[in-house]
């Protein structure tokens, strides 16, 4: 059984914020992200030694740059979340609270493009969660 089917099932995200959906990009990005490094072996739960969990606590868009009519052009988003390392029984193993990054995305005309720009500052955000993440764990854990 891959580990995206184990994803279906019980995502390593939990979403408590007001942004449908916002746990998927950032379960995928850890996923793959620990994937590609080879040096854990990702498994499904039944399996694992320890297992990642997280919890998106905040997301926040704000607008940062106008045109001259008032419109916004810009927006900053900023999403933070909790993490916790646990063993196998469920004991913490590591735990780091208030964890954020932030990126800035434009607008468009265009309600879809606006979205579309949204999601992949999202993305973005959880790729870069996922390798500070990772480089903490193998450098200063």
């Amino acid at each position: 059984m891959s580990p995206w089917s184990e994803f279906r099932r019980r995502p390593t995200f939990k979403n408590r914020t007001y942004e449908p959906g916002i746990e998927v990009p950032f379960t995928q990005a850890f996923l793959k992200e620990f994937i590609l490094d080879r040096r854990v072996n990702v498994v499904d739960r039944a399996q694992a030694d320890s297992i990642l969990e997280g919890i998106i606590t905040d997301f926040r868009m704000v607008s940062v740059s106008y045109d001259r009519s008032g419109l916004v052009l810009e927006y900053q988003t900023t999403v933070t979340l909790d993490l916790i390392l646990k063993d196998r029984i469920g004991k913490a193993l590591w735990e780091q609270r208030g964890f954020s990054e932030t990126q800035w995305f434009r607008t468009s005309p265009s309600v879809l493009t606006s979205e579309a720009n949204k999601a992949a500052a999202v993305q973005q955000i959880g790729r870069l969660v996922a390798e500070r993440l990772r480089n903490r764990f193998f450098y200063d854990f």
